[in-house]
């Protein structure tokens, strides 16, 4: 007969630690494309559709990671605000310690809290810089990962596949527990 019993053999969070390694690579492979231009979202030829890595855009060689997604790609309601904010300095090193952060967190599977409030942020912000969405009236991708970091959250004292157990028995997180 099947039970509802939660234990640390629970199958279910192998799916949770996959979904969040998964979310933290995508995160830290933002970093790493915008930092050095890997060709996906940053240093694509648009014509040739050829990969220049390093290429002017790349944030090492004195591009913007903000600057070519909040000056052409916002709409909707905040649209004005956002575009406000491309290029500025600040803002491209928040943004861009933001993805390396949350990337790097949900990775190892330490600060996982900070890292799925913080992340759910960025992706909610992302959400509104580009209302309405194009496939569905309300729901995409980023509220989609805003879930899944939500559960990533809420599983996290059970997490396998990471470091969060040892994480946990630091004195830093003991004595401020919202760095779990």
């Amino acid at each position: 007969m099947p039970t509802n019993k939660k234990t640390d053999t629970d199958k279910s969070l192998y799916v949770w630690a996959s979904l969040r390694i998964s979310l933290g690579f995508i995160f830290l492979w933002a970093f790493l494309d915008k930092l050095i231009g890997l060709g996906f979202a940053t240093c694509r030829n648009v014509k040739t559709d050829a990969i220049e890595v390093m290429c002017s855009k790349a944030w090492l060689e004195g591009g913007s990671p903000t600057t070519g997604f909040l000056k052409n790609a916002v709409q909707g309601p905040f649209a004005e605000f956002y575009r406000g904010l491309a290029g500025n300095t600040f803002i491209d090193w928040l943004f861009m310690a933001g993805l390396l952060g949350i990337g790097l967190a949900l990775l190892l599977g330490v600060g996982v809290r900070v890292a799925a409030v913080a992340g759910s942020l960025l992706l909610l912000m992302m959400w509104t810089a580009a209302l309405w969405p194009a496939n569905n009236p309300v729901l995409d991708d980023h509220l989609v990962y805003i879930l899944v970091l939500i559960g990533v959250m809420l599983v996290n004292n059970r997490q396998v596949w990471g470091l969060g157990g040892w994480w946990a028995t630091q004195s830093v997180v003991k004595k401020f527990p919202l760095l779990k």
